[in-house]
């Protein structure tokens, strides 16, 4: 062949799968959403084994929860209180579960023998959204497209934007677009605990202005920020009263995220264009990078992602212990890991999806696996490894039904960095008077760089 017809067949073969890469489900595939598949992408049925039952709806309000008069702002009653523990996993079982445990897990129970264990409850798919976020959802599968190299989405408003997943990219999009709330603003606790398990309690008040999920919402009118958010530091004394603002973009190819901070110190804000990627989080002692919190948040243009398929994992799930006020910090936080009595895990199936730092690009993970429930979108557990393909760190987003919205939605979130012996845990809310606020009143006006000035300054 001619070098010109290698060149034409290369470039029809490039155009094919881009066209692959960007387009959105057929009308046939989007008609599974709602019968066999959930309106949210999952399967309803059940597996097999009956060890994973169907999805019947999930917990859409307190009432269903058992708890009618629950108050929002409070903390959740746990509506699985009575379950029993159905078999506990650690290092001497391991290997009969191996299947099953993400390799993090693996090497949790394997390096804390004596002290770190998987207490296993029953499944329970109490996952469940408003009506219109479903409707939303089964409208995208027909119309959300990726952006430019994967790193955005258009074609989307309200609902998860690819609830039959083609992709790696499509998923991890997909957690990022997750349901949480139109608006939630909420008192949580971080501790950077050392090897011995001592730590300081670092203090935030978080508010976040879901525009993307807005009842009413339109794509074009969204000026491309998906996610208005706030984060101030309110104790300790040394790191109080500073304020980082985020305006998180749906298309990153046209613009990555606006980010600022306020130093109370110099009364000053400041753009922070380095509020992203593997720079440090806020007052974690360096155990977290910025796309780490959330589990993953921002920009995928780092990495190449694979999806791997789905699987039956024993994962995070239903965590309302790690949310109760019957508890203190001081219960939850022990040396090395949480106090697994107090940590709920369950048998799900899970979206698996492995990204692997492109060529010239840095970071300090190499490669990040990455499982996501299929009932939420919600990551619930990330393996990380180091440049020495060495894994290094590992991730759990704890989480429960705010059946008050309804969503579900992270309450705990760690990382285990397994070669210090370190963790970092965020989402400590056990002895605040209030815990997430669903019904704040806020608008954009809130969320601009002369507002937090006035706050910090006020």
């Amino acid at each position: 062949m001619t070098s010109r017809t290698l060149k034409t067949l290369a470039g029809a073969v490039l155009c094919c799968v881009a066209g692959t890469a960007l387009a959105a489900v057929s009308a046939q595939e989007a008609a599974r959403l709602g019968k066999d598949l959930t309106p949210m992408g999952a399967e309803k049925a059940g597996n097999a084994a009956g060890t994973i039952p169907a999805w019947d709806g999930g917990i859409t309000s307190p009432a269903k929860a058992g708890f009618p008069n629950f108050k929002t702002g409070g903390h959740h009653p746990d509506p699985y209180a009575a379950d029993k523990v159905l078999y506990k996993v650690d290092a001497s079982n391991a290997s009969r579960y191996a299947e099953q445990l993400t390799a993090g897990h693996r090497a949790l129970l394997n390096a804390y023998k004596s002290t770190f264990y998987m207490n296993v409850y029953p499944s329970r798919r109490s996952t469940a959204f408003p009506q219109r976020i479903y409707d939303a959802t089964i409208k995208n599968a027909t119309t959300a497209k990726l952006a430019a190299g994967g790193n955005g989405v258009t074609g989307a408003i309200n609902g998860v934007p690819f609830p039959i997943p083609k992709e790696g990219v499509e998923v991890l999009w997909n957690h990022i677009l997750r349901y949480r709330a139109d608006i939630a603003g909420r008192n949580i606790g971080q501790a950077a605990v050392t090897r011995s398990g001592d730590y300081t309690m670092v203090k935030f008040r978080d508010e976040a202005l879901f525009s993307y999920h807005l009842p009413g919402a339109k794509e074009a009118e969204l000026d491309n920020v998906i996610v208005y958010f706030f984060q101030e530091t309110v104790a300790p004394a040394r790191l109080a009263g500073e304020i980082l603002l985020v305006h998180e973009t749906l298309d990153q190819a046209k613009e990555n995220r606006r980010a600022w901070l306020y130093n109370p110190g110099q009364r000053r804000v400041r753009r922070a264009p380095n509020v992203a990627f593997d720079n440090p989080g806020t007052a974690s002692d360096g155990l977290r990078t910025s796309d780490q919190l959330d589990i993953y948040n921002g920009s995928p243009e780092r990495y190449n992602w694979t999806l791997v398929g789905k699987k039956e994992m024993i994962v995070p799930y239903n965590s309302y212990k790690l949310h109760s006020n019957s508890l203190k910090e001081k219960d939850i936080i022990r040396p090395l890991h949480l106090n697994p009595e107090h940590m709920r895990y369950e048998l799900h199936r899970v979206w698996v999806i492995d990204s692997v730092l492109k060529p010239g690009q840095r970071h300090i993970y190499k490669r990040r696996t990455f499982y996501v429930d299929e009932d939420s979108w919600q990551i619930v557990a990330v393996d990380c490894y180091d440049g020495r393909d060495q894994l290094w760190r590992v991730q759990e987003g704890h989480s429960i039904n705010y059946y008050d919205v309804p969503t579900f939605w992270s309450t705990m979130e760690t990382t285990y960095d397994l070669q210090s012996g370190r963790y970092l845990a965020l989402g400590f809310d056990n002895e605040e008077p209030m815990t997430v606020d669903f019904n704040l009143k806020r608008t954009t006006a809130d969320f601009t760089p002369a507002a937090i000035a006035r706050r910090g300054t006020r």
